[in-house]
């Protein structure tokens, strides 16, 4: 059983600086830290792939779904709860991390994302199927195809090294090795995966949507 309230972080346990840390001091409630991701830039990776620490998105401010997680888990963790990423995983596409929360007993949860479909969720479900499914008319490829089959159970961060995925400067690649290798649970039955229908062509149109431009090639930013 996750506890709902653990010992807060502090400075020392983290590695922060102390600016570093005042950001996640006051990112205080879920929806403080959602909307500080919402204000960050989207990380489109023109270096090559990276998964970058919390301490390298507070720098650049911008980040992509598992590193905006991190930073996420962080805030949870220096507010007193427990820091856990929850893995969805697709198949013929790519899986998508997000920060769990738990408010009277329910799950939700925090995202960081370009599109409409994949983002926050208000803590109503019940369980971590629940919330997942809540994932599964959204979470298509680019051939229309609904590719959400699998859910993680919770992943702890206290567990990891927090040079790596906290203070790291060259990205936390072994901690989302270790979140792909957990426990992951079957969404769908083979029968159910056969009766789900591509999205129509609304839905294509209103999933192209993004919040974030995509720079030009040759720009770094």
């Amino acid at each position: 059983m996750i506890p709902l309230r653990v010992r807060p972080a502090r400075i020392e346990d983290l590695g922060l600086t102390r600016a570093e840390f005042a950001v996640l001091r006051r990112l205080s409630t879920p929806e403080k830290i959602q909307d500080y991701l919402l204000a960050l830039g989207q990380n489109f990776e023109l270096d090559g792939d990276s998964c970058a620490s919390v301490r390298m998105v507070l720098r650049n401010r911008y980040a992509h779904c598992i590193e905006g997680a991190f930073l996420a888990a962080a805030a949870l963790w220096v507010h007193g709860e427990p820091p856990l990423l929850f893995d969805l995983r697709a198949t013929r596409d790519v899986d998508h991390v997000v920060t769990l929360f738990r408010r009277r007993g329910h799950w939700g949860c925090i995202s960081k994302t370009n599109g409409p479909d994949l983002r926050w969720r208000d803590p109503v479900y019940r369980s971590l199927r629940e919330l997942a499914l809540s994932y599964l008319h959204e979470y298509s490829n680019k051939r229309d195809h609904k590719t959400l089959r699998e859910y993680s159970v919770p992943f702890d961060l206290r567990g990891e090294d927090r040079s790596l995925w906290v203070t790291g400067e060259k990205g936390a690649w072994d901690v989302t090795s270790r979140l792909d290798e957990i426990r992951h649970y079957r969404l769908l039955t083979p029968a159910q995966e056969k009766l789900l229908k591509r999205r129509d062509a609304f839905e294509r149109k209103v999933g192209a949507m993004t919040q974030y431009q995509r720079p030009p090639l040759n720009s770094k930013s």
